[in-house]
């Protein structure tokens, strides 16, 4: 009888930019200076739309939504370093990631507003339809990854998620599936420590969501998820290694969602202020900013001209959103079927009569 170690595992951590914007140059991805101050506008627009969204919300404009605060940096920063041929697979909180991968902000507007024509694309952007369910885009993500193996193309497919998703049995599936047949897939796990109103230590032993990764064999890594050098150069690396046959990639944002679950939920009946406080000074926006001005790339008047520049882009997303015919309910009845059966023939008749008052 013997007893021996089989394999021994770590996981990574990295963290580029501070919370005061102080950086360590030796981990500084090759980013010029114009490249840094866009990253800067992308978030800084990410947040304004997202105000926005929240706005129009409240004022019965806008169906249910997600806010994204306090995530931008995960979500630019890792849509800044993908390719156009690469697909995403996003969820109902990834607004920053998808205004950065060129989605439409009034196709988003659109989407929460109930018009699922907001879902479409731009030709060419390979962005799939917002996932509600919780975890079923990662199987969808690994299968579009698997494609590019068999037809020998050269792109990767991102699976987003939250820590909450991490312990759904379908993205656990995605997993599995990547790391038998080394999909060139990433899966981008936002662990904003709530899954709704439930703590990441209560949904799983684990010290960190990335070591999930080893048990499906491939690598996982932590990044600091409000630093997005540190999500771009994760993510960069990842697409690299997908790009060479290596296989998948999870990369887990330690991050922190600021505002509330959606417009539904109170946040404040299961955390304190004292927390969302302390995660406030991490914010990602701020970080950036402190940084750039270090390296005299920004000041006050660009901060005074981006915001007036960004209201607008927000505002005539708005108007162009507010112009557009809405759907009728009808459409619910008329594309479920390429041929309506008789069933749902009846059910709009019936439906038609109501709203007429019959």
């Amino acid at each position: 009888m013997a007893e021996k170690i089989l394999k021994t595992f770590s996981v990574k951590y990295l963290q580029v930019l501070d919370e005061n914007g102080r950086c360590d140059k030796k981990l500084m991805p090759k980013l010029s200076p114009g490249q840094l101050v866009e990253l800067y506008e992308l978030m800084v627009l990410g947040r304004r739309f997202d105000e926005k969204a929240l706005s129009l919300q409240r004022q019965g404009r806008l169906g249910t939504y997600a806010s994204v605060l306090g995530q931008e940096a995960a979500q630019v920063g890792a849509a800044y370093a993908l390719h156009d041929a690469d697909w995403v697979f996003p969820t109902y909180r990834d607004v920053a990631l998808l205004i950065a991968r060129k989605q439409p902000m009034v196709s988003l507007l659109q989407y929460f507003g109930g018009d699922e024509r907001g879902s479409i694309p731009p030709k060419g952007v390979k962005n799939f339809p917002i996932s509600i369910p919780v975890g079923t885009q990662g199987l969808h993500a690994v299968g579009v990854a698997m494609a590019a193996t068999v037809t020998k193309r050269k792109y990767a497919a991102v699976a987003c998620l939250g820590d909450g998703a991490s312990s759904e049995g379908d993205m656990n599936e995605a997993f599995n599936f990547a790391g038998v047949f080394k999909a060139p897939v990433i899966f981008l796990c936002q662990n904003n420590q709530y899954a709704i109103s439930v703590p990441v230590k209560q949904q799983t032993a684990a010290e960190t969501i990335a070591q999930k990764a080893i048990a499906f064999g491939f690598e996982g890594i932590r990044v600091d998820g409000n630093d997005i050098l540190a999500v771009y150069s994760a993510m960069a690396a990842a697409l690299k290694k997908a790009y060479r046959g290596e296989g998948p990639t999870l990369i887990e944002c330690f991050t922190y969602r600021l505002g509330n679950h959606t417009t539904s939920d109170d946040a404040s009946k299961y955390r304190s202020e004292s927390e969302v406080a302390a995660w406030r000074k991490k914010e990602p926006v701020l970080r950036l900013r402190k940084y750039l001005e270090s390296k005299k790339l920004w000041n006050s008047k660009k901060e005074e001209q981006l915001a007036a520049k960004v209201d607008r882009q927000v505002s005539a997303a708005v108007s162009e959103y507010e112009s557009v015919p809405k759907p009728g309910v009808e459409d619910i009845f008329k594309y479920t079927y390429a041929e309506m059966p008789q069933f749902l023939q009846q059910q709009l008749d019936e439906y038609k009569k109501l709203i007429e008052g019959r």
